[in-house]
């Protein structure tokens, strides 16, 4: 009656971090640093735009995004990357970038490749999504490592040659999530000359491109028209969930080949759901502005200052170059999360919730994820908190 395909799911991060810790009471005043839910004041302008707009609510949106906010897409990704896209053949909007991810997948994932299962290269840890999109259409995920051996990137290049030839997708997300990892050129060059050397795609994750310490991320988009790859080579996604401090808009973008991009929306115009006329009114205005996304990065750069001075003495301890997670080791991350809780009422998200077994290990078993998305002193408690308990 039900699928097989998804019977031997775990439990998501969020439901299995509550089975760990909700049957014990907490150590203190809870302070929540789990979830990668921005809680900077988003500009004062949105509210604004969506009364003037509320008119809107009573069309049916377009499907692809209104001629205007594909403009301001194309438009932020020339001034912020020197990127050349088409808007209306090679932008759609999208109800936030988990459903293109997702649905990007479903779109463009051949049904075989060189005669065989396909495969989805993600990286380990991993955004959830990209696991299940491979599950979807049929494909064998392989999780790539990243550890600290490998400057917390996976290492696509040192795969089988027979994994290679049967990978039709290769997830990347850089800034990374958890590990606030940034790929270099160089690194999307290697990546980007492998995709042509065994004609696979790369979904580039660059959700958390505009909150960075100090050197703006590069675009996988930006480094493969330098290269002159084929324009289907890279399909990019977007997001004004962080960059704007948005998540509630539910919107991003996807950008790509003009071929790709159009299978896409084929797709979305059967089973998606474009975001309402009024939000992407918002999200146009939003593309087109700057300023907000200066301030918010400056609130960000104030944060990794903080958490550098208070894990200064921690061994192992390392900064995010950019994202606004902290990645910190421990003997075990189970463990640890549920010693914070029960002592102190801080919340963590254990490292294996967002990676899987693999021969060479799992890469997030002796980690915790800690979300710097809270005011900035409570962040402060909480970060002081997690040394004094975990560290000292």
């Amino acid at each position: 009656m039900f699928p097989e395909r998804f019977s031997n799911l775990p439990a998501y991060a969020f439901p299995r971090l509550r089975s760990l810790l909700d049957h014990h009471e907490p150590g203190g005043d809870v302070v929540h640093m789990t979830i990668g839910e921005p809680k900077h004041t988003f500009p004062d302008w949105v509210s604004g735009i969506i009364a003037e707009n509320a008119a809107g609510f009573n069309k049916y949106p377009p499907n692809d995004g209104t001629p205007e906010l594909q403009g301001a897409i194309a438009d932020w990704l020339k001034r912020r990357f020197g990127a050349d896209v088409d808007a209306s053949s090679q932008v759609m909007a999208l109800n936030g970038t988990r459903e293109g991810l997702y649905n990007a997948a479903m779109a463009l994932c051949p049904e075989t490749k060189n005669g065989a299962q396909p495969i989805v290269l993600t990286p380990n840890p991993f955004y959830q999504v990209y696991m299940i999109a491979a599950i979807s259409v049929g494909a064998e995920p392989v999780f790539v490592n990243a550890t600290s051996a490998s400057d917390h990137l996976p290492d696509f290049t040192a795969l089988p040659e027979d994994v290679l030839k049967r990978t039709s997708i290769a997830y990347m997300c850089s800034p990374a999530n958890p590990q606030g990892t940034v790929a270099s050129e160089q690194f999307w060059r290697e990546l980007i000359a492998l995709a042509e050397q065994y004609d696979f795609q790369i979904f580039a994750d660059e959700c958390y491109s505009e909150i960075y310490r100090d050197t703006p991320p590069v675009s996988a988009l930006k480094v493969a028209q330098d290269m002159g790859t084929d324009s289907e080579r890279v399909v990019v996604f977007h997001s004004l969930s962080k960059r704007s401090n948005l998540p509630g808009l539910r919107s991003g973008f996807v950008t790509g080949g003009a071929e790709s991009i159009k299978r896409i929306k084929q797709l979305r115009a059967y089973s998606g759901a474009p975001l309402p006329l009024p939000l992407q009114k918002v999200a146009e205005k939003a593309w087109a502005d700057d300023t907000h996304v200066d301030e918010n990065r400056a609130l960000y750069q104030e944060k990794y200052r903080i958490a550098d001075e208070i894990f200064a003495n921690v061994q192992g301890y390392q900064g995010p170059d950019a994202g606004f997670f902290l990645w910190l080791p421990v003997e075990n991350g189970e463990e640890a999360a549920l010693k914070l809780w029960k002592e102190t009422g801080v919340r963590v998200l254990p490292g294996e919730y967002l990676s899987k077994d693999t021969d060479q290990g799992n890469p997030g078993r002796e980690y915790i994820r800690v979300a710097m998305v809270a005011p900035k002193d409570e962040m402060q408690r909480g970060l002081i908190q997690i040394r004094d308990c975990l560290f000292a």
